[in-house]
């Protein structure tokens, strides 16, 4: 077992300010911060308005349905995981359910005591999911039949990773945890020094062969050796540099995205590198990003910035293409690449599907107006939004 030590007293001072640094990002969105500040008006960090335009798409709902209380306002950005055409989703105090892709029906439900914080991950036969308090459950994903429960030493948000024969957890302390995804049995745990200040949440550790890759709250990615922990290379994707703690935050709190063997990430602190997997070499980086991860498409790269633009960078150089900015502070989410659209949902329950050639707004569509902090999940060409409510819908947009 390969482990790194923190200093106690340091890491725990860090998990108490990320709350800090939740709200801070929070109050860009309000209408009244800068009142309370001694400005004159608080017009300019109102949220945009939405703009009308003519449609080029129609987007369908094809089913909805109620998972439980949702995550609310603990800031995990619950999201569905998918697998050979069923859906895997949970809610704070609603179990976690398996259902029908295509129909939407409930295959099976797992009921629980447990505050379930993180969305589910799927893979190997196995769903896992994290609680408030450190908890590890996994299921048999045929049947819903629990197969084991481990603890981890903080609260768990991102959905954990499995494949490869583990379960990599991932909990807000900023270590990462291989359980032996038949057994539970704990193989090995990574540590990483979270910083004083932090944006609420992390992403998930992203598999590749034989190794893993995990956004840091510090703006590094590493790639971790599968087999003991070992961490094998480090890049920096934004530097926390700054006179303050605030900024100073370059949190990568979206998964890291695997594409063939290059690595894509995006920062807090407005930056997206795109870094060779095998050796961590950058091939190129630009300073447009945000905390959510990055949609890798065919030709595109698109992510969204803490003030609410999206932007379409080239995949090959990472030069900018589209910048769509209409969206201005409205908490969009991460970007899923949804056909030939973009798609985010924002603060109000809207749906934005944005084209991907150039980025002008194509199809809106909202649920039931609760807001989306998850980045959509596309799967078979359906695109899965799942609100703060617990409330989770399936979409299709046709030209």
């Amino acid at each position: 077992m390969t482990t790194t030590t923190v200093p106690h007293g340091r890491a725990s001072r860090g998990a108490r300010l990320i709350l800090v640094a939740a709200a801070v990002t929070a109050l860009a969105g309000c209408s009244t911060i800068k009142g309370w500040f001694g400005g004159k008006s608080g017009d300019a960090l109102k949220p945009a308005e939405l703009t009308e335009f003519a449609p080029s798409a129609k987007a369908e709902r094809l089913w909805a349905i109620d998972l439980g209380d949702g995550e609310g306002v603990i800031g995990s950005r619950q999201g569905p995981a998918v697998a050979d055409g069923r859906v895997y989703a949970a809610a704070l105090e609603g179990g976690v359910s398996a259902i029908d892709l295509r129909t939407g029906n409930r295959l099976w439900h797992h009921e629980t005591e447990l505050a379930v914080s993180s969305g589910p991950g799927v893979g190997d036969g196995v769903v896992a999911f994290g609680g408030l308090e450190g908890d590890v459950v996994a299921l048999d994903a045929a049947t819903g039949a629990q197969k084991w429960t481990a603890k981890v030493g903080s609260e768990v948000l991102a959905a954990p990773t499995i494949g490869q024969g583990s379960v990599l957890v991932r909990s807000i302390d900023g270590r990462v945890t291989a359980f032996n995804a038949e057994t539970g049995e704990r193989r090995w745990f990574w540590e990483r020094e979270t910083p004083t200040l932090a944006v609420r949440g992390n992403g998930s550790p992203t598999l590749g062969p034989g190794l893993l890759f995990v956004g840091n709250d510090d703006g590094t990615v590493a790639a971790i050796s599968l087999a003991d922990g070992r961490m094998l290379w480090e890049q920096m994707v934004a530097a926390p540099e700054g006179r303050t703690e605030l900024d100073r935050m370059a949190d990568i709190d979206g998964a890291p995205v695997l594409d063939e063997v290059t690595v894509y990430a995006s920062s807090y602190k407005k930056q997206t590198m795109a870094i060779d997997g095998p050796s961590g070499r950058p091939v190129w980086s630009h300073d447009a990003g945000g905390p959510g991860g990055p949609a890798v498409g065919a030709d595109k790269v698109v992510v969204t910035d803490a003030a609410g633009t999206v932007w379409g960078l080239d995949k090959a150089t990472g030069a900018a293409l589209w910048q769509q900015a209409a969206l201005a502070r409205r908490n969009v989410t991460a970007p899923a690449i949804h056909g030939d659209y973009a798609l985010v949902g924002d603060f109000e329950g809207y749906l934005h599907w944005l084209r991907l050639s150039d980025g002008a707004f194509a199809a809106r569509a909202n649920f039931d107006g609760e807001a989306i902090r998850a980045a959509p999940v596309v799967a078979e060409g359906i695109a899965l939004v799942q609100d703060v409510d617990g409330g989770l819908s399936a979409w299709r947009v046709t030209p």
